[in-house]
């Protein structure tokens, strides 16, 4: 179908909400590249319809089938923050793409949150072995009448507490806490490898419009 002025305008005012729904997931730097793929997917789907029986009919149903522009943006944002994730291994592309799955999928937030109470472990257990120099009668595990607490860096004391662990407890809490990370790491890059054979790899605008 090839598209009349009015035509034109309708696909390039899609492609601007589109636009400017990407600002809101992906760093402008590649917005435009995103917008330009995007666009040459919808022109080769729009080029494939017959303008029957009226252009403006055939071109609202070709972009009601490819989906609302925030939703597509949306879920091409997930892709490539998965993507990234998966590739590079590092940890600001993987918090990216698990915040954008839990903000968009109810399967996506229950691993968010383990993620999230795992990176908050490992990092407490490294922040533990720091302070301890520092702090060395409030550092340590936390134990209230006999039960311990939990561990830490704790003050004012509790009623009946007291901190239990001389300095040998800063080589455990690093090994403990790298342990952790590496572990809370490991997960995450394999929930999203198996969150991306499960959804199926592909670069049609029906897979980033049907999330």
């Amino acid at each position: 179908m090839n598209l009349s002025e009015t035509g034109e305008a309708r696909v390039r005012g899609y492609l601007f909400v589109l636009g400017q729904s990407l600002k809101s997931f992906l760093p402008r730097a590649v917005v435009m590249d995103a917008v330009q793929e995007l666009e040459s997917h919808i022109r080769e789907r729009i080029a494939e319809v017959e303008p029957e029986p009226d252009e403006r009919t055939a071109l609202e149903r070709v972009l009601q089938e490819i989906g609302m522009p925030q939703r597509v943006a949306q879920a091409y944002s997930a892709e490539i923050t998965i993507e990234e994730a998966i590739t590079t291994g590092r940890v600001a592309p993987t918090l990216r793409a698990f915040w954008n799955l839990a903000t968009t999928s109810l399967l996506g937030f229950f691993p968010a949150l383990g993620l999230l109470l795992g990176y908050l472990l490992g990092f407490g257990s490294l922040v533990t072995a720091l302070m301890k120099p520092i702090f060395p009668n409030n550092t340590g595990v936390l134990v209230v009448d006999g039960v311990p607490k939990g561990f830490g860096v704790f003050s004012p004391l509790p009623p009946g507490g007291e901190v239990w662990g001389g300095y040998w407890i800063m080589p455990i809490m690093i090994a403990i806490g790298l342990a952790v990370l590496i572990l809370t790491q490991r997960f995450a890059t394999a929930f999203l490898v198996w969150w991306r054979a499960r959804r199926g790899k592909s670069d049609t605008l029906s897979s980033w419009s049907a999330q």
